[in-house]
């Protein structure tokens, strides 16, 4: 599917889906739980949808109602008929629910698309392999793998240049017979770790931890069932709020928690800094227009929106520096070279860093562009192709439906000139 945009000038007010991360999380501990445990308001997106068959592979039952899922968990015994789970596009799922499946005694083998089967997984195998976990893989330690357990626990160093393998173990190990020490080295993406502690918090799970660089994790625990409304998702937000800004459009986003640890909220006071004027008030944000200025960006915390404000740096005054944020080249594509090269074909001043990007003010020419089957690359270059001359086509615009299935509907009810 293609994507087709022109300039255009939005107005009106936009609710932000689910949050990914929530979701996936919220299904595999209430896949864990003992008992019947309520998810009101899920993500419904692929990834999503990802986990939901990983958690029906491990034996847990779940019953779809509207706007809500009921799923009844397998009391931390996972089917022995689990066997071999499809991630397909869901690194998520695939970090998570391998390092739950490991907890068993009966192999599980994983696989996915062409994009996980590139996804890095050495980090987090390694650390299972040193708690007794058995991992086979004929690729590298990547898709597709077998894990057998089940953990035993005992002392494991982790390096966290995704998040989300330390966020496997911090769900898995309290599972565990033994208690586990986990030695993090080289963490990216703090917040992400943080929405985990979060969780387990809710759960009651007993751990210690220095910083985000030493836990340990007592054993023999247990997830309980929940009941629990999934919180809005800023990565999604980044969208609306960076397409606004650019077309110089007064946008009212509706939905976000400002108290919950997602790293992306931190994209509203980037842009805040940038000049963008915005007023808060209760679960929403109306956006106005500002002046945009270039200003350099650590973006360790927030890799998921590289790809929208590199797209702002081409609309805002001088030099605009995405920084520190290496970890954005692991994701569905190598996102710091995919942004530069497809906005160079529309004609912005742009420059690879090894760990980011250096976009200068341009003018953007609406062209064909590659979506490199990245939900966030298409969305990007979609905002792009709103404050561009011409027309801009993206491809593999189905890509959307990962994390987004509704930005088609909800960015053309705001105005935006978008075909498919």
């Amino acid at each position: 599917m293609k994507f087709y945009v022109r300039k255009s000038s939005l107005e009106g007010a936009i609710r932000i889906p689910a949050s990914k991360s929530h979701t996936i999380r919220a299904v595999a501990v209430a896949a864990m739980a003992d008992g019947r445990s309520v998810l009101r308001n899920p993500l419904e997106s692929a990834d999503a949808r990802s986990a939901f068959r990983a958690a029906k592979a491990f034996g847990a039952r779940i019953e779809e109602k509207e706007s809500c899922w009921i799923i009844d968990g397998v009391g931390g015994k996972i089917s022995d008929k689990a066997g071999f789970i499809d991630v397909a596009n869901s690194g998520t799922t695939l970090r998570i629910f391998s390092a739950l499946a490991a907890l068993s005694s009966h192999p599980v083998t994983f696989d996915g698309d062409s994009s996980v089967r590139k996804r890095p997984m050495t980090p987090l195998l390694s650390a299972l392999r040193n708690l007794g976990v058995k991992v086979q893989s004929e690729a590298d330690n990547k898709c597709p793998f077998t894990v057998q357990g089940p953990i035993v626990g005992g002392k494991t160093t982790v390096n966290g240049i995704s998040s989300q393998f330390l966020t496997a173990l911090l769900f898995s190990t309290p599972l565990a017979a033994g208690d586990t020490e986990i030695v993090v080295e080289n963490l990216h993406e703090k917040p992400y770790v943080e929405i985990t502690l979060d969780w387990l918090r809710s759960q009651d799970i007993e751990f210690e931890q220095k910083g985000l660089d030493w836990f340990r994790v007592k054993g023999n625990q247990y997830f309980k069932a929940f009941d629990r409304f999934i919180p809005a998702d800023f990565s999604s937000a980044t969208f609306a709020l960076c397409a606004a800004a650019i077309t110089g459009s007064e946008v009212l986003i509706k939905g976000l928690d400002f108290t919950d640890h997602q790293g992306d909220k931190k994209v509203f006071d980037y842009m805040k800094k940038m000049g963008l004027k915005m007023e808060f008030k209760d679960d929403w944000v109306l956006v106005r227009r500002g002046e945009l200025t270039g200003i350099d960006i650590d973006m360790n915390d927030t890799p998921d929106a590289l790809p929208a404000l590199a797209v702002v740096g081409c609309f805002a005054k001088g030099i605009t520096r995405l920084l520190n944020v290496a970890q954005a080249r692991l994701k569905e594509c190598d996102r710091i070279k995919a942004m530069t090269t497809e906005l160079k074909k529309m004609g912005a001043e742009v420059e690879e860093l090894d760990d980011g990007m250096v976009i200068k003010q341009s003018i953007l020419e609406g062209t064909n562009v590659h979506g490199y089957d990245d939900h966030r690359l298409v969305m990007a270059l979609a905002v792009a192709g709103m404050a561009a001359n011409g027309e801009t086509i993206i491809d593999t615009a189905e890509a959307v439906n990962v994390t987004y299935p509704s930005f088609f509907d909800d960015i053309r009810a705001l105005g935006a000139k978008l075909e498919k």
